[in-house]
């Protein structure tokens, strides 16, 4: 495989729009049961907040040598106001909505000894008027970058998505989804979309092996008008499927310790390679790379140009 393209990438201008959320963690020791309940006790000592969803995808963007900028909404308090100061420590440029009526989505892990104890997540959906910012953040933004990143966690942010895929097709940026839910057909005119294997298996349905899978991908992908399909498959690789047939790639992961993120950091890889002038084949190998070194770290992480070289 040729080395990234660093120096590409660097030029590269990517716009991801979506779900912003914040991943808050805090780490403690354990070393007894409550007595009000069969639970561990969890002494925390450090707690440590980092971009989660389309904030984790812009802040692995940047990571990659490109610029990013990031478009979503979060609420009027300490949560928001931390995304925002992590998203300007990492080079992110920011063009956050914000809606006084709702709790910014925040995801909050207690770790004791390294391992996920519990996980506590507080969200809304945003209102009409913040999604109607977004809408005009979006349509300001889309002709000055050379990707559009649409990163959905089913928290609201995207509920127009039909409109922002057809005004990017319509200015001719392409557009990489990571879909949620089963309803494929709002993200109609994507370049390409990146189901997971669970996501995937919403969308089609059970395969009864990689032939069927084929035959359900292209027919899923012909419907949507997609250039490309690419089936992220955890410990099984990528699949990608084109007008060219399909491509496979297996997992290149040594350890997996976290996969908090992993998504995140394989579509910003995707983004930064294809505006890099790099073709779907190649940039799913180096999609593949990203997501095995990612998931050796602990927590939502990134991946840099020079790890990946």
């Amino acid at each position: 495989m040729s080395p990234f393209p660093i120096e590409a990438a660097a030029r590269a201008r990517i716009l991801v729009v979506g779900d912003v959320m914040l991943d808050r963690y805090w780490f403690g020791e354990v070393d007894r049961i409550s007595p009000e309940a069969p639970v561990p006790v969890v002494r925390v000592a450090r707690r440590e907040d980092r971009l989660g969803g389309a904030a984790n995808v812009a802040r692995n963007v940047c990571a990659l040598g490109a610029h990013a900028t990031l478009v979503g909404v979060v609420g009027d308090d300490e949560a928001g106001r931390s995304i925002v100061e992590l998203a300007a420590e990492a080079g992110i440029e920011s063009r956050l909505g914000v809606d006084g009526t709702l709790p910014t989505t925040l995801k909050m892990r207690v770790l004791g000894r390294q391992q996920q104890l519990l996980r506590v997540d507080f969200e809304q959906l945003p209102g009409e008027d913040a999604l109607d910012g977004l809408d005009d953040a979006v349509a300001q933004l889309l002709a000055a970058h050379d990707v559009l990143v649409l990163s959905d966690y089913a928290k609201g942010a995207l509920g127009r998505v039909a409109g922002i895929v057809a005004r990017a097709r319509e200015a001719g940026v392409p557009v990489l989804v990571d879909p949620k839910g089963d309803d494929y057909s709002r993200y109609r005119g994507a370049s390409l979309v990146t189901p997971n294997r669970s996501e995937m298996l919403q969308a089609v349905g059970r395969w009864s092996g990689e032939d069927d899978l084929a035959g359900r991908a292209q027919a899923l992908r012909a419907r949507l008008e997609l250039e490309a399909l690419l089936v992220t498959r955890s410990e099984q690789g990528m699949t990608l499927f084109t007008d060219a047939g399909r491509d496979h790639v297996d997992a290149q992961a040594q350890e997996v310790f976290d996969v908090s993120g992993a998504g995140d950091t394989v579509l910003a890889t995707l983004a930064v390679a294809r505006a890099a002038g790099l073709d779907w084949s190649a940039s799913m190998r180096w999609a593949n790379r990203a997501g095995g070194i990612v998931v050796g770290k602990l927590g939502t992480s990134v991946v840099t140009a020079g790890e990946l070289s």
